[in-house]
């Protein structure tokens, strides 16, 4: 057995070592190294290896300007998007991929948005549920349109930014909304607010008023009695009389309506009192 496998080893050895089969052998190893390096070498070329060049910024040009620019240097041209924006010539770069300054390969491609010239057509919100300003404005904020208060009225009625018309281009749309009105993208919505009501009165003058009549002075000023402070003589605190307020009487200051005065109590009509 050991006598045949030595005789198998010689033979291949033979084969092998034959000036044929080393002509061959060599000639293939060289054939297969030349297409690999000549692979290589298309790879390389064909994909830049190691070489990129950086992104000017088109933003701001005219899309053919840009477009010339961009093929100029071996970049591909597309346009990703169109949307119109407010005071944007039509076909002006707005944006652009990949960004200015980028180091990408020669060839690469350059997606541009662009503007167009005439703006998407949007149908505004429902306000029904939803008519505080602040939460409104910000919904059409999002949808690119321009909210702001043109007027603000006293309502009391109403909690304070609750929105009580708006008004499109001169005209008040409000009942129109729910059915569905629409509007230009980037256009400019007025709207009336209400605001807090903060109404004053003056202070009444209580002093040397019986009690029943500077109760009624109180309430008939949109203002109410506070506290009643009565001293030792007070038997009757309806024929008293008011000798002191608070505060003070002042013909040049105000309070707010529903606010309190405090009133103190004798029963004598008090000496500084005119007769």
């Amino acid at each position: 057995m050991w006598s045949k496998i030595r005789r198998l080893a010689v033979e291949i050895y033979c084969f092998f070592t034959a000036p044929f089969v080393l002509k061959n052998c060599l000639g293939i190893f060289v054939l297969v190294g030349s297409l690999f390096m000549m692979t290589f070498w298309w790879l390389k070329c064909y994909t830049n290896h190691g070489e990129s060049v950086q992104v000017p910024s088109y933003v701001g040009m005219n899309l053919r300007d840009a477009a010339r620019k961009a093929r100029s240097r071996n970049f591909s041209v597309a346009i990703s998007d169109s949307i119109y924006m407010a005071g944007k010539a039509p076909g002006e770069v707005l944006a652009q991929t990949p960004k200015a300054e980028s180091l990408v390969k020669e060839g690469r491609t350059i997606y541009f948005t662009v503007a167009k010239n005439n703006p998407d057509i949007i149908k505004l919100p429902d306000l029904a549920g939803g008519d505080d300003y602040d939460l409104y404005s910000r919904k059409l904020t999002r949808m690119g349109l321009k909210p702001r208060i043109a007027a603000r009225v006293a309502d009391p009625r109403l909690e304070p930014n609750t929105i009580v018309s708006v008004i499109y281009r001169g005209d008040t749309i409000t009942d129109q909304i729910g059915r569905g009105y629409k509007v230009e993208m980037g256009a400019t919505l007025d709207f009336v607010v209400s605001e807090q009501v903060t109404l004053t009165v003056n202070i009444p003058d209580c002093v040397c008023q019986t009690y029943d009549a500077a109760k009624f002075l109180i309430q008939t000023s949109n203002l109410s009695v506070g506290s009643v402070i009565k001293d030792a003589s007070v038997v009757d605190p309806n024929s008293a009389w008011v000798w002191r307020q608070t505060p003070a009487y002042n013909p040049n200051e105000t309070m707010r309506v529903g606010e309190q005065i405090d009133l103190y109590l004798t029963q004598e009509k008090p000496a500084q009192c005119p007769e």
